[in-house]
């Protein structure tokens, strides 16, 4: 059987994180992450974290991140290239933290097929709660780093993903359990995957395109 040497398509949430964890346990050996940020290359286009928190997050993994800019345009042909680059470092998998969304689904596979790479979703299918259960009961630690005020307000940034939160998301209703919608993003400093903790301090809460985030900052 191949060894499958595999990169993380990363967000610096925790889907990807979970994700991450339950492909070293099936023994994928975990190479690289990878993480698109905006054209400025100040911020992760996904979750809008700072690039710099990103890295941060890799080097307390001591797992090699490539950063790569790119427009939504032009997202799909950068994704590409840089994953055939990878290929060359014997990369022959890509490990995607998605659950359920099927047009996210086809996505990945139609474009890892095509340069291809073996597509892993180790989340795809489950339960979102027994997902939010067992990156909380491995030890995981994360916070709401940005919401669609379309859904929640202010007030729900810089909370820890705990139990507390799953019961409270649970009364609010209408929301996605994990944020599927983009209702809310996260941003994980420490857990099973981490070799030590990401140092930050939390700062003021922004409006920015057309969703709330809070700064946080590399100490």
């Amino acid at each position: 059987m191949d060894i499958l040497k595999a990169f993380v398509s990363w967000s610096g949430g925790k889907e990807s994180s979970l994700a991450l964890y339950r492909a070293k346990r099936e023994g994928v050996n975990i190479l690289f992450l990878l993480n698109m940020i905006a054209e400025d290359g100040k911020y992760s286009r996904s979750h809008g974290i700072k690039a710099d928190l990103i890295k941060a997050q890799a080097e307390a993994m001591g797992i090699p991140i490539i950063q790569r800019a790119t427009n939504w345009e032009n997202y799909e042909r950068e994704f590409k290239d840089t994953v055939m680059s990878l290929r060359k470092e014997g990369i022959n998998s890509g490990v995607f933290g998605d659950i359920d969304l099927e047009q996210h689904r086809d996505w990945v596979e139609r474009v890892c097929r095509e340069i291809e790479i073996k597509a892993l979703l180790p989340l795809w299918g489950e339960e979102r709660e027994n997902l939010l259960n067992e990156f909380i009961n491995l030890g995981f630690k994360a916070f709401v780093c940005a919401v669609n005020p379309s859904f929640l307000d202010d007030r729900w940034l810089g909370r820890e993903i705990d139990f507390e939160f799953i019961r409270d998301l649970k009364n609010l209703g209408g929301v996605d359990l994990c944020g599927e919608k983009g209702e809310y993003h996260t941003f994980v400093y420490d857990g099973p995957i981490f070799k030590e903790r990401v140092k930050f301090s939390l700062g003021k809460k922004l409006l920015k395109d057309r969703r709330w985030i809070i700064e946080i900052e590399k100490i």
